[in-house]
């Protein structure tokens, strides 16, 4: 089992052979400084052929020796700072499921291999302050490394590592003048395994997004905007593949919300290469949407079931919802595994990743986002209100509930438009965001009032129903059609607020 993860936070220093270890009982703050502790460390390294997790600081290691011995896996988090997994040792060439499952939206399908091999003679010595409090840990290394691809080379080298436990970051600015004293400096490499590769090491891929301006170009608006939601999809792709309680959702609405980015800000680029990109998000927000929106339905309908008299809210009906919808979870969820497997999620990833980088952007792209972006923001905001007239024409109920449920996802998509342009906008895009945001809810209500009225109805035609179930299911059914009139009343009022009328063009 995977150990609960820690944030690592260390700073290294490069230092000659010869070099003599300063007094570290100089260093400002510490008090006292531990006997050294050696130990003897040997690990390998894994990556894919291409190096795409050292490309993105990214290290995965097998290390015996020392306390903490095992497989680690370590992602960044900021500046000097890296987020830790560790797994029980295992076998040397078999990689965890508990850590490959955070690696699979940056190995894309490629094997995991051995690219390196350290030895490392590490003494270390714990740092306490005044009051006993350990401080940090100062480790000197010994390093012998053998990189293994893309031939094998060797390198040999000696750097400090003060790492913090208890003490606080002011340690590394006073440990910096006791240090670079000796002659030592701050390491340029990111890890051991960055400097065992050498001139092997692939360049760190970095996002080049930008902080929006008024007057910056408005594809910056789109691609920081895009960057959130890649960070978001890749943080809860691991959630979702050990169905973490959420990790669905949380993944789904990031896809949704890149999607309405694109669509809303499509004439700032190739609208050829935005349709193709939006295409792909909507295809994985419908495979997600199976499971997610079966979990939704099983808590609603349970909800449900407990506020009826218990004579109807126990028998038979409850087991054949939840047999109905834990079938269709289930089946939701192994097309999500399917899909998050698949070449075609690579593809995306990769897609949707180059056109943050390297956005194929039209000369409209290049002005002022405050214009630019009040104009297509505006513009989705008059799709919605022919969504909202459209609904007030509808005469039928089916006609109604489809014509709410276009409402909805036009408030979503302005929701997310707004929600964009806060840093520009200020107060009256969040004005339009919070208003879009409670149109949203309220028709997801009613949607969700929809399907189960479906659900619902096409239970109870079932032939042969005993007579118990036919009255559950019609409590039930009468429950969803007072909640979807509260709901269509609830729209109503929010549609005629001022906020949804807000324009951001003056």
């Amino acid at each position: 089992m995977t150990s609960a993860g820690q944030v690592e936070v260390k700073q290294k220093y490069d230092a000659e052979t010869s070099t003599a270890l300063p007094a570290l009982v100089d260093i400002a703050g510490v008090e006292r400084v531990a006997q050294p502790v050696s130990d003897h460390l040997e690990a390998v390294y894994f990556d894919t052929p291409n190096l795409a997790l050292a490309a993105r600081r990214i290290t995965l290691r097998r290390r015996t020796g020392g306390v903490d011995h095992g497989w680690h896996l370590k992602l960044p988090a900021g500046d000097d700072r890296r987020q830790e997994l560790h797994a029980p040792l295992g076998q040397p060439d078999t990689v965890p499921a508990e850590l490959t499952c955070h690696l699979h939206v940056y190995t894309r399908g490629e094997d995991l291999v051995p690219v390196a091999r350290l030895t490392t003679q590490r003494t270390t010595h714990r740092l306490y302050g005044p009051g006993g409090e350990h401080l940090a840990d100062f480790a000197d290394d010994q390093v012998h490394a053998q990189a293994l691809l893309p031939a094998p080379t060797e390198h040999q080298w000696r750097e400090w590592e003060i790492e913090l436990v208890h003490g606080a970051e002011g340690l590394f600015a006073a440990a910096k003048e006791t240090l670079t004293a000796t002659g030592a400096v701050r390491s340029t490499h990111g890890s051991k395994l960055s400097r065992a590769l050498g001139e092997a090491s692939p360049p760190e891929r970095v996002p080049g997004t930008r902080e929006p301006r008024k007057k910056g170009p408005a594809a910056d608006v789109v691609t920081a905007y895009l960057d959130d939601r890649i960070k978001e999809l890749f943080s809860h792709d691991p959630g979702v593949r050990v169905e973490t309680p959420d990790a669905v959702h949380q993944m789904r609405s990031a896809i949704r919300r890149a999607r309405s980015a694109l669509t809303t800000y499509r004439a700032l680029f190739d609208k050829t290469v935005v349709k193709k990109l939006a295409v792909e998000l909507k295809w994985l927000a419908q495979v997600l949407g199976q499971a997610r929106d079966a979990e939704v339905m099983r808590e609603r309908l349970r909800l449900h079931l407990r506020d009826l008299p218990e004579k109807d809210s126990t028998g038979p009906v409850p087991a054949v919802i939840e047999r109905e919808l834990d079938t269709a979870y289930n089946t939701g969820y192994r097309k999500t595994l399917e899909a998050l497997g698949s070449g075609r999620y690579h593809r995306l990833l990769t897609d949707v990743e180059n056109f943050r980088d390297d956005p194929p952007a039209t000369p409209r792209a290049s002005t002022p986002a405050r214009a630019v972006t009040a104009r297509l923001v505006d513009k989705t905001a008059k799709r919605l209100n022919r969504a909202r007239k459209a609904a007030n024409r509808a005469t039928s109920r089916v006609a109604r509930d489809t014509a709410l449920h276009q409402v909805r996802k036009d408030a979503k998509r302005l929701r997310h438009a707004a929600e964009s342009v806060t840093g520009i906008h200020g107060k009256r895009a969040r004005k339009l965001a919070k208003a879009a945001m409670r149109l949203q809810q309220i028709l997801g209500d009613h949607q969700d009032s929809v399907l189960a009225r479906d659900l619902l109805t096409r239970l109870a035609a079932a032939p042969d129903l005993p007579p118990e179930t036919v009255r559950t299911c019609t409590r039930l059914l009468k429950t969803e059609e007072r909640i979807a009139a509260d709901t269509e009343a609830a729209y109503r009022k929010a549609a005629t607020r001022n906020a949804l009328n807000i324009r951001l063009r003056h």
